[in-house]
């Protein structure tokens, strides 16, 4: 790992520094490191001199040259150089470096805050199928949780369930108004398959039925007050169609690699009366009022900062008159807006609230991690026993949602700092990100008719039906995977072929949807995604696995396996790579060694396509040390067995970014 290697350079420069010109702390620069763009100028540079230039009265070569008079030009980290320009560049000891980071290759160096921090992400709708813009959401909130795991924060994943939102409201509709069901038969239709898919297509013929009768919203406000007051057979019917949803929404996940600690339901927010507690904080600050007069007479509301009600989607509160310097909270008729319920939620989640809600056990996921729920019943009737992990109470917060909902995000901030907790409102972070279509050839192979508008994508759209659901996108994907895999390895039966397909298809998707900036729309395509050349899930795991075939001949040809290779490096001659021939393989070491760095950037910026993007040309450095360097051909066996050091470490690096974006390696490809 590179990053303690980074440490110590900086605090060797600091504490030059102040020996040789006296700088107290105020005055002390940021040492910023950078690599020189050609081996030959040095492994890392620092620019600090330049930064005292003007401070110190002389020239950025001269203060590089005396800061390597004081810290000494050789040290057990390497060569410390003072260029002519002043840059202070570093030549760092390839062995000892190797010697020191190879041989804890299964450690990670955590190097975050360890403070508790919510992560929630996905939160799809529970009134139909989950489609593929969801799992853009999936993959980068669950991207996100392993990055902060990884450097060190206690992280706690939630999935937030709308059970009383205008989705689930119009799926009742549909249910109750155009086909007429009972709850007994709403309960027999729920266990069927596919639930999911039957309601993608009930609710797509609900939103048609509005547009043919505006009168006919009577019936989404009447069944949204009777979800919201828990008024039967609404509420029961509501239940039982979110939580066959969920689950179903849960097994779409499994396949998709990612779980969950805590299932947070809208419904026990409500029921346990976390609005009311939160209202009453909200007015007693002064952060709400009633408004009296006007188009907005009977609400409560509050001061918004900017003019951007433009910048919201507002189709579940079509209700609100939302004037360009207030934002309703509570409407005339008594019910919650969306952002208050999502107030009281977040107050919830930093342990601002003063109350907590009752939990029962969900079940057990794939990996045997255990799933909670809230619930505003008594947890002992759903033979929840046991300890219960202790759930919020967060010293920070990202809530991984689409932009679309900046503005919504924006107003949580801005009520975290009128109720006086500007450090919440700090840590409440906003994980925003633009939306997936389809290539044209993608949408064409999944049954989709497309229409020449100029576009090279389309658009999808689940009001109106128009989308492709999560399963079906898994699907099709691990059937292309699975031809290519039976194109290549003849001699797999069918099970490990779709074993290994599965693997395959996951990171193909998964690696597609993280590899691009989130604030770009993307167009997803089959044959892009699973290609096994450029920038892909696929490339990525077959250099993976031409790396472990290495160390598989490595061991069985000549009895060299992972702790043979590590063992003895201390007295390893440096040949191959301590001299120029060793240039190649300490390429791909030093750049194996950024990974936590690289962690540390994604974290840092929100943009996790770095992460992709450094794992990709980790592979094609591996790529091209593999047709330059051979290891088992290699008869010096010191220079074979640093080459088989370089191989090992890259294998378990790059596996180890893959698992940070939940890809896999498999076996075979």
């Amino acid at each position: 790992m590179i990053l303690p290697l980074h440490s110590t350079l900086r605090e060797r420069i600091l504490h030059a520094l102040r020996d040789r010109y006296s700088l107290d702390e105020a005055s002390l620069p940021s040492v910023v490191i950078e690599y020189p763009p050609q081996r030959r100028m040095g492994d890392l540079a620092v620019t600090v001199a330049f930064e005292l230039a003007r401070t110190l009265r002389k020239s950025p070569r001269v203060i590089a040259q005396e800061i390597v008079e004081t810290i000494g030009a050789k040290s057990e980290l390497g060569r410390l150089e003072a260029t002519g320009a002043g840059y202070l560049n570093l030549f760092i000891d390839r062995p000892a470096f190797c010697r020191a980071w190879l041989g804890g290759i299964a450690a990670a160096a955590p190097s975050g805050d360890a403070v508790k921090t919510i992560v929630e992400h996905t939160a799809i709708n529970p009134n139909k199928a989950a489609h593929v813009g969801h799992l853009r959401n999936a993959a980068l909130g669950d991207t996100l949780c392993r990055l902060l795991t990884y450097r060190g924060a206690s992280i706690e994943v939630q999935n937030y369930i709308d059970d009383t939102g205008v989705q689930v409201a119009d799926v009742i509709v549909g249910l109750r108004v155009l086909e007429d069901k009972s709850l007994d038969e709403v309960v027999a239709l729920a266990d069927e398959d596919r639930f999911d898919y039957y309601c993608w297509d009930l609710y797509a013929r609900v939103t048609t039925w509005y547009e043919e009768d505006e009168a006919r919203l009577s019936h989404r406000r009447d069944t949204l007050h009777d979800l919201e007051h828990g008024v039967a057979p609404t509420s029961k019917i509501g239940a039982i169609v979110t939580d066959r949803i969920v689950r179903c929404h849960l097994r779409t996940m499994s396949r998709f690699g990612v779980e969950y600690d805590l299932l947070s339901w809208e419904g026990d927010i409500l029921r346990m009366q976390f609005w009311d507690r939160a209202f009453e904080i909200l007015k007693s600050t002064g952060t709400v009022f009633l408004q009296p007069e006007g188009r907005l007479a009977g609400c409560w509301v509050m001061p918004i900062d900017e003019s951007s009600a433009e910048d919201e989607d507002v189709s579940d509160d079509a209700a609100d008159a939302l004037d360009t310097r207030l934002k309703v909270i509570v409407r005339s008729n008594g019910t919650v807006t969306y952002v208050g319920k999502d107030i009281a939620y977040q107050l919830w989640k930093f342990g601002l609230l003063g109350q907590d809600f009752h939990y029962r056990l969900f079940g057990y996921q794939d990996s045997g991690r255990p799933l909670w729920a809230t619930t505003s019943g008594d947890p002992s009737t759903d033979g929840t026993q046991g300890p219960v992990p202790a759930f919020g109470q967060a010293g920070a917060v990202y809530n991984v949602i689409d932009t679309r909902q900046s503005y919504l995000q924006q107003l949580l901030i801005q009520a975290l700092t009128a109720l006086d907790h500007p450090d919440e409102a700090e840590r409440s972070v906003h994980f925003s990100y633009e939306m997936v279509a389809l290539s044209k050839a993608t949408a064409q192979a999944l049954g989709y008719q497309t229409e020449d508008n100029g576009r090279p994508f389309v658009e999808v759209s689940g009001r109106k039906g128009l989308g492709v659901k999560a399963d079906d996108l898994l699907d099709q994907v691990r059937d292309h995977a699975e031809q290519e895999v039976a194109n290549r390895q003849v001699d797999l039966d069918a099970e490990g072929r779709r074993r290994i397909a599965t693997i395959i298809a996951t990171a193909a998707i998964r690696y597609f949807m993280v590899k691009f900036s989130r604030g770009k729309v993307i167009a997803f395509d089959i044959d892009e995604a699973l290609s096994f050349e450029g920038e892909t899930g696929p490339y990525l795991q077959y250099a993976a696995v031409r790396a472990r075939k290495i160390l598989q001949k490595l061991e069985t040809e000549l009895a060299l396996d992972r702790d043979a290779i590590l063992t003895g490096l201390d007295a390893l001659p440096s040949e191959g790579l301590d001299d120029e021939e060793g240039d190649g393989l300490w390429d791909l070491v030093l750049e194996a060694s950024r990974l936590d760095e690289v962690a540390e950037q994604a974290v840092r910026t929100l943009e996790l396509s770095v992460l992709a993007k450094y794992a990709f040309g980790l592979a094609q450095r591996f790529n091209t040390f593999y047709h330059s360097s051979p290891v088992r051909a290699e008869e010096r066996e010191t220079v074979r067995r640093w080459r088989a050091v370089g191989v090992l470490y890259f294998e378990s690096q790059l596996t180890r970014a893959l698992d940070l974006m939940g890809c896999e390696v498999p076996e075979r490809m």
